[in-house]
């Protein structure tokens, strides 16, 4: 089948049509939270439309890893946008972003969610001249296979095959498919992170990660050091005295997060604090002596979504990948896309 540009599928000569098959019952659009997907003059993706159980299972069986390697993305590297297939855009993405030795379960949870990710931000036409690039602070990171080892290539490979063209469904839309490192026992909602209350984005059990490399870290800093630091972020802050009586009434969020701290009388948020102090995360110990601060954090990243880590503790207990998603991403379904030529 004729490779199909991203942006051009709704005005190209093929026609492309996109297929929406779940797991379970069909649906005939997809959408992102900022408009549907479905076809029009400027949408990215062509129309979503339904097919028979038969018709489904026709398409099962002629379009076996076909969705990934036939769609093509246009991606920004640095200053060069290149053309790639999904499949293989997809494979630099796992290379950077989960370690190739993970279980197949944990690879493929992070397949899914990564193609997720990458269609509907593209959705979101951020870059001129591109779908998505390799910046993680921006979409996600990616790795160039040609200079990662064999065996790491296959594994992601394999990962990605066994999964082709599935993505996460909520009410219908692609999910905002975030995923971090490692958390400290739980992961957080986005609302305590971001502001916004997004119904699948919330504070679950996340155990087993105390083998991830930054699980936990504790720094050390003198009281000049913390004060200085507080106080470049908020000149108001009363810092004089025993640092013990720096710090008043600090609240939790449901994720075990810092929501609020009062240091200096001033009222300051989990996520400011992490930013001011260069934490890991926002699950954050303070223990106060009077020559020094320690600060302990659990976990590393934003916590929302998807642990990495998690991933890999529930794949080997058995967990597979789809067990994996619906389990971080809350009542979410697993549907996969076809690319159909119409009929003469």
């Amino acid at each position: 089948m004729k490779r199909t540009n991203l942006i051009a599928l709704g005005t190209c000569a093929l026609c492309l049509a996109l297929l929406l098959f779940p797991y379970g019952k069909a649906s005939a659009s997809v959408s992102d939270a900022g408009g549907s997907i479905a076809a029009s003059e400027s949408s990215t993706l062509p129309k979503t439309t339904e097919a028979s159980s038969a018709d489904r299972d026709t398409a099962s069986d002629d379009a076996e890893a076909n969705f990934d390697r036939t769609l093509t993305l246009r991606v920004l590297d640095g200053e060069q946008v290149e053309e790639m297939t999904l499949y293989d855009y997809l494979t630099g993405v796992l290379l950077a972003e989960m370690p190739a030795s993970f279980p197949l379960e944990a690879l493929k949870a992070q397949a899914v969610a990564s193609r997720t990710f990458a269609l509907r931000k593209s959705k979101a036409e951020k870059h001129s001249g591109a779908d998505i690039c390799t910046n993680s602070a921006c979409c996600q990171g990616r790795e160039d296979p040609a200079l990662c080892p064999e065996a790491s290539v296959r594994a992601v490979q394999e990962a990605i095959s066994e999964t082709d063209g599935q993505v996460i469904v909520y009410d219908g839309e692609l999910i905002d498919a975030t995923f971090f490192s490692c958390t400290g026992g739980r992961t957080e909602s986005a609302v305590a992170v971001w502001g916004s209350d997004i119904p699948y984005l919330q504070a679950v059990e996340s155990p087993n990660e105390e083998d991830a490399p930054r699980y936990s870290e504790s720094r050390i800093f003198t009281p000049e050091e913390f004060s200085a630091q507080i106080a470049a972020a908020y000149p108001e802050a009363k810092l004089s005295g025993k640092p013990s009586d720096w710090f008043g009434t600090i609240t939790y969020t449901v994720g075990g997060g810092i929501e609020y701290a009062v240091i200096g009388g001033v009222s300051i948020s989990g996520t400011e604090l992490r930013s001011i102090l260069g934490l890991r995360s926002t699950d954050i110990e303070l223990q106060v002596g009077e020559d020094s601060i320690r600060v302990t954090t659990y976990g590393y990243g934003h916590r929302v979504g998807m642990s990495q880590y998690g991933a890999k503790a529930m794949a080997e207990h058995g967990s597979g990948y789809e067990e994996i998603l619906t389990h971080y991403y809350l009542d979410t379904e697993l549907r996969r896309l076809y690319l159909e030529t119409p009929q003469e």
